[in-house]
Parts: structure tokens; sequence; C-alpha cells
């Protein structure tokens, strides 16, 4: 009884929903809890400086696959699924990056739903909020299962 009850408790008081891969990806409704990465941070809508419209295709491709980004600049990446198959965007650096595909390769459905990720449903439009508050040269990708592997990866260059 003691033990159902610490579980419930535990579940309850989650931070934020943990989200599976899948058709019935839905955002939490919870606060972000934003953690600093080597590419940046998450940021609110209200700290956006500038909307850059990211389109993915079932050619495993993203347009544009190439941005640039002033340090400190605040992006909110729209990011359009105009293929017929389930896409993600993902940001990051390219050891993060091959680390995550190759564990999304061994679980396509492991679950997960971080601030620099937008899980895309085929025709619909995700969102990243970012903030590029360190400079580089970042990636980003597509870690659906052979997306990645196809070549589904765009840069961005932080200056």
């Amino acid at each position: 009884m003691i033990r159902k009850l610490v579980l419930a408790l535990a579940i309850v008081s989650l931070p934020q929903l943990v989200l599976a891969h899948g058709d019935q990806h839905k955002k939490s409704t919870q606060p972000a809890n934003f953690i600093q990465e080597d590419w940046g941070i998450g940021a609110n809508k209200n700290e956006v400086n500038r909307t850059v419209l990211i389109t993915m295709t079932d050619k495993m491709r993203f347009h544009p696959d190439r941005i640039e980004v002033k340090l400190g600049e605040t992006i909110r990446f729209q990011v359009k699924n105009d293929g017929k198959l389930m896409h993600e965007m993902v940001i990051g650096t390219k050891p993060v990056l091959d680390k995550h595909a190759e564990l999304m390769l061994k679980n396509p459905n492991m679950e997960h739903d971080e601030a620099y990720m937008a899980h895309v449903a085929p025709g619909k439009t995700g969102e990243i909020i970012w903030k590029f508050n360190r400079k580089g040269s970042f990636d980003f990708a597509c870690l659906m299962a052979g997306h990645y592997q196809a070549g589904m990866i765009g840069k961005i260059e932080v200056k």
C-alpha cells in the first residue's frame, strides 16, 4: 500500500510528461525545465528574435539545411513535415546526434521529449524555441530510424 502511494506521488510530481515517438505525441502543458546544452538552451515564446521555417520531406532532406544565427539570438523553428512519414528535428552536436541516432536504431520507440526536438506527424507543424548562447557550428537531424543514415541533416552556424 505504501509503495503504491509513493509511486502515485512520484508520477503526479513529475516536472514534465515523458513522451514516446508515435502518433499520440502531445506536448506537456507544464512549464519547461530548460537545461543548458553545448549548443544553447531552450527559451520561451516571449524571448523569440525571429522565426525560421524548416520543411522536412520524405526525400530525407531539410529545407533550408544551413542556418546562420547571431550569438544570443533566440530562434523559433517552425518545423513542417511535408512528407507522408513521421519526421523530427533534433538540434545538437554531431557526437550527441550520432549517439542518439544509434539508440534510435536499436529502440525506435524510445521515449524522450526535450526542448531541442520537434517530433512532427505527416502534414503537421512542430516548434522548437532555442536560444543560441554559445558560438560554434552545430547540427540538426531527423533521428527516426534510417533517416539520419540517409542524410537527413543540417547545419547551424552561430557567430
